[in-house]
């Protein structure tokens, strides 16, 4: 019987194996090849864990309850991804930081929070403090601003 763990351990478990197969698609420079830790590193054991995860809800047993659909807001998914990928198409032109704030502050909206100034409070230092985290502490380049800004 497929209850609704078991329905969102198969979505996972699909997700997770794509994100596997899709590691192999990440460049290293020539010198990176035997490095222990590179950028295939955390993707792969972000796979391998979140695979682990989904087979245990998969395979263990389950309360034999059926997954309730009625009554979600299916409008407010179709949003969201429709966002995403918007945001997807955004980053590179508006750049990683007016981008993921936008995306952030919007999504926070759509969820709910309606004071502009937690939207701000919120968003902003979250992303610039994940923005700091990968360029001087990852030593990975990610744009901050629109080309042109900088």
């Amino acid at each position: 019987m497929l209850s609704k763990d078991r329905i969102g351990g198969i979505l996972i478990l699909a997700f997770c194996a794509f994100y596997a197969f899709k590691i192999g698609d990440i460049r290293l420079l020539p010198f990176q090849e035997g490095d222990a830790f590179t950028a295939r590193t955390m993707p792969m054991a972000l796979a391998i864990l979140g695979t682990g995860m989904a087979a245990i809800l998969v395979l263990r047993p389950g309360g034999g309850e059926r997954p309730e659909l009625r009554g979600l807001d299916w409008g407010r998914v179709a949003f969201f991804l429709i966002w995403m990928s918007a945001y997807g198409f955004t980053v590179r032109p508006l750049g990683f930081l007016i981008a993921t704030t936008f995306f952030l502050a919007v999504g926070f909206a759509v969820l709910g929070e309606r004071r502009i100034w937690m939207l701000a409070a919120v968003s902003i230092p979250l992303v610039v403090a994940f923005w700091v985290l990968m360029t001087q502490g990852l030593d990975v380049y990610i744009a901050p601003l629109p080309e042109g800004w900088n």
